[in-house]
This record gives structure tokens, C-alpha cells and sequence, in this order.
């Protein structure tokens, strides 16, 4: 039996990389590089003004996805525009790396817990593990790091763009409704700078199927104070200038 049995249902690990449904479409072979974009329609309006092609449709029961693929300095390079929350974002990766993905790219707002202004780069180095689908991949941990050479390969593309941005740890939670004010102090006293709701969950999902990951936030709201909660503008101008770095970069990566 390959299963870890715990007393709490969420922490039982499976090490079986074999599944029963098949995130498969017959016929479909993707780039190896792809951008993964929490950027809403933005994703959509920046793969119609670059000619970017469809090459297949993720259908869902909430919407249906286009997987573009855009041609890059002589490379052709995946987007797809990832849905909020690591349930879904995971079924959508699930779906990229089952298709022939193996580098990935994402980039999406988070919320800061320090005073970092809007429109900041963030890059995650590390994710606590406050969602429930990373340990579906990986053994329970506090944290987990991400994927430490793809990572220093994207730092060195921003330092090379002259780009600034800073390392952080993040708090990836499952519900944006419970973040109180006596978990983000907590969070905070952990070492946690930005909050977000993906990221320990892709991390966990590349390394369980072998794929390189990376992320690249840009900031949005900020519960630094946490009397009073600053919606900010909610990073809404960095989401086309996100999807092109990270474009530009991952031809080189």
C-alpha cells in the first residue's frame, strides 16, 4: 500500500504517480516552455495582440480555457490563463504538464503582509503550505521551497532586464474570507511578506510530476495594516507588462 494514513483526511499522501482520470486531449502536444497567468482577460487581450494561435480548448465546468501559442525569438512558448484558487489552478497545470509542459513560468498578483508598495516584483522562494491540494502531491511540511535552479534562472533574467524585484517567503491560504487579523500577524512572525493562493500547490505539482517551476508576483492589496485593509488598485496595470516579462524571459530559460 503506497498510502501514509494520518488522522486528518488532507495530510493521508498517495505516492502513486498513476491516476485513474486521465488530464489528456487526443491528439495535443504543447511547447515545453509555458507562462501560466493569473491575469484574468488580460491573458486573452495580450495573446490576440501578439498572434498568438489556440492550439487546443481546456473545457470546465465554470468556463473553457484557450491554450495559446505564441512564436518567441524563433520558440513557440505556451500561455494559458490560470483560474484563481489552487483546486482549480492545479487541474489546469495538471493539464499543461499532461500535454508536454515541462518549464513553468507563473505570474499573478498577491497580497502583501509588509509595507512593499503596489506594482512590486515579487519572487517566491519559498510557500507555507496553508491550502490543501499540495499535500495531494508531496509529503506534509510546514513549507516547501521552490524549485531552487529554475528560481536563480529567472532572478538572473530580471537582474539582466535591470528589473527590480525582492525575495520573499509567501502565505498561500485557501480562503481569502479567513484572513484574519491574528493569522496575519502570525503568518507575518513566520517570515511571511505576501499572501497568495496558488503557489505552494504548483510547487508541490512540478516537483511530484518533474517539471521546472518559477513564479513572479506583482503586488496588489495590502493587509499590512491590519486595521485597516487597502485594496489598492489591486495590481491591475501590471497584469500585460507581468505576461510580457515573463514571455521575454522564458525563451530564455
Amino acid at each position: 500500500m503506497t498510502i501514509a494514513k494520518n488522522e486528518l483526511p488532507v495530510l493521508e499522501y498517495d505516492s502513486d504517480p498513476v491516476t485513474i482520470v486521465k488530464l489528456k486531449i487526443s491528439g495535443v502536444k504543447l511547447p515545453e516552455k509555458a507562462v501560466f497567468a493569473f491575469t484574468g482577460t488580460s491573458t486573452d487581450t495580450y495573446a490576440e495582440a501578439n498572434n498568438a494561435r489556440i492550439a487546443t480548448v481546456f473545457e470546465t465546468i465554470t468556463r473553457d480555457y484557450d491554450i495559446y501559442i505564441i512564436e518567441r525569438n524563433g520558440q513557440e512558448i505556451c500561455l494559458m490563463q490560470a483560474p484563481m484558487g489552487a483546486a482549480a489552478a492545479i487541474q489546469s497545470l495538471e493539464m499543461l504538464l499532461a500535454l508536454g509542459v515541462k518549464k513553468v513560468l507563473a505570474t499573478g498578483s498577491c497580497g502583501v503582509l509588509a509595507d512593499i508598495p503596489e506594482n512590486s516584483f515579487i519572487v517566491p522562494t519559498r510557500a507555507l503550505r496553508a491550502e490543501g491540494v499540495s499535500y495531494q502531491y508531496i509529503p506534509k511540511s510546514r513549507f516547501i521551497d521552490l524549485d531552487h535552479e529554475f528560481t536563480e534562472k529567472l532572478c538572473s533574467q530580471l537582474d539582466k532586464r535591470s528589473i527590480h524585484y525582492r525575495r520573499c517567503t509567501t502565505w498561500t491560504t485557501d480562503c481569502i474570507g479567513r484572513e484574519t487579523a491574528a493569522m496575519v500577524e502570525y503568518r507575518r512572525n513566520e517570515g511571511c511578506e505576501t499572501v497568495d493562493m496558488e503557489c505552494s500547490a504548483m510547487a508541490a505539482c512540478a516537483r511530484f510530476r518533474g517539471a521546472e517551476f518559477a513564479q513572479l508576483f506583482f503586488t496588489a492589496d495590502s493587509l499590512a495594516d491590519v486595521r485597516n485593509y487597502d485594496r489598492r488598485s489591486f495590481g491591475v496595470s501590471s497584469r500585460e507588462k507581468a505576461i510580457e516579462i515573463c514571455m521575454d524571459i522564458i525563451t530564455e530559460m
